[in-house]
C-alpha cells in the first residue's frame, strides 16, 4: 500500500450522523473544484447514491462502486467511472465513480483488513488522471466509511449546530485517530464543516461556540448558512457555481474558500 498520495489528494466527506447535509457539501466542493479547473473524481460511496443523481450521471453501460468493491481491478474501476453531466457544454474534467444501493452489501460492522484496502487499491489504477478525489462516504462507522478513510489523506467531518451532531463530530474525530494509528498513518482530519447554520439562531450560535471550545481550529471557516439555492442546484443536477442568484453566488464563494483550505492541506497551492 502507498504511504502517501503525491499526485492526487483524496478527501473523504463524512458524518456519523445522517441528515446533516454531507452529500450536499460534497456536491458543493465538487462544484468548486470543477469551477477551479481541477481534474476531479467524486466517489459515490453512500448507498443512497445521491451524488450520482446530483451530478447527472448516465449509468447505462457502466458498472458501479459495488462491482469495484467486489473486484478492484483496473478494468472494473474504469467501467464504473462516468463523466458528470455537468461537463455538457463546458470544459473541464469531473467524473463520478458511480454509486449503488448494492454497496450496502459491503458494509459489515467488522470488515477484514483486505476489504478495508479495496478502495485504495482501486484508486491506484487511475490516480494519475486526477488532482482531487472527493469521497461521499456512508453515514456510519462500518466497513464503507473505514474503507473510504483508508484510501484518504484527509477527512472533512460535516455537522450542523446541535447537541447530538456535536457528539457525532467528536466520535468521528476519535475514529479517525483510531484508523490513523491502526491502519493508515497518513490519514488526518481536515476539520469540521458546520452546515445549515441559521445565522439568527441563538441556539446555533451557542452550539458553534461549543464546537470551537471542543475542537478549536479544527472548526473550519466559513460555516455554511442554510440556503435553498444549494438544494435547488442539487435538485436540478447542476453545479452550484452556475446557479443564478445572489444566494447561490454567496454559497459558491463559501465552497471556494473551503476548497482553498483543502488545497493548502494537500500542498496543491
Amino acid at each position: 500500500m502507498k504511504v502517501s498520495s503525491i499526485l492526487v489528494h483524496v478527501l473523504s466527506v463524512s458524518s456519523l450522523k445522517g441528515g446533516v447535509g454531507k452529500t450536499t457539501v460534497t456536491l458543493g466542493l465538487a462544484s468548486a473544484s470543477f469551477a477551479k479547473g481541477l481534474r476531479t473524481l467524486v466517489v459515490d460511496f453512500d448507498p443512497q447514491a445521491d451524488v450520482s443523481t446530483g451530478m447527472d450521471i448516465d449509468i447505462s453501460g457502466h458498472q458501479n462502486v459495488a462491482d469495484v468493491l467486489a473486484s478492484p481491478k483496473e478494468k472494473v474501476v474504469r467501467s464504473a467511472i462516468a463523466p458528470s453531466g455537468w461537463t455538457k457544454g463546458r470544459s473541464g474534467k469531473i467524473d463520478v465513480l458511480i454509486g449503488s444501493p448494492s454497496a450496502i452489501n459491503f458494509d459489515p460492522p467488522h470488515p477484514s483488513i483486505r476489504d478495508i484496502w479495496k478502495l485504495e487499491e482501486a484508486l491506484t489504477h487511475i490516480e494519475n488522471e486526477y488532482d482531487l478525489v472527493l469521497i461521499d462516504s456512508a453515514p456510519s462507522l462500518n466497513a464503507l466509511t473505514r474503507t473510504a478513510w483508508a484510501a484518504s489523506d484527509r477527512v472533512a467531518i460535516v455537522t450542523e449546530p446541535g447537541l447530538f451532531s456535536n457528539s457525532a463530530a467528536d466520535r468521528a474525530l476519535r475514529a479517525i485517530e483510531e484508523i490513523r494509528r491502526g491502519l493508515s498513518p497518513r490519514l488526518q482530519p481536515l476539520g469540521i464543516i458546520v452546515n445549515r447554520v441559521k445565522i439568527q439562531s441563538l441556539e446555533h450560535q451557542f452550539r458553534i461556540k461549543e464546537l470551537r471550545e471542543m475542537f478549536g481550529p479544527l472548526v473550519l471557516n466559513p460555516q455554511l448558512p442554510e440556503r435553498t439555492s444549494l438544494q435547488q442546484a442539487q435538485g436540478a443536477a447542476k453545479p452550484l457555481h452556475i446557479w443564478p442568484g445572489e444566494s447561490a453566488e454567496e454559497m459558491a464563494n463559501h465552497f471556494d474558500q473551503l476548497l482553498e483550505r483543502i488545497l493548502r492541506a494537500a500542498h496543491l497551492r
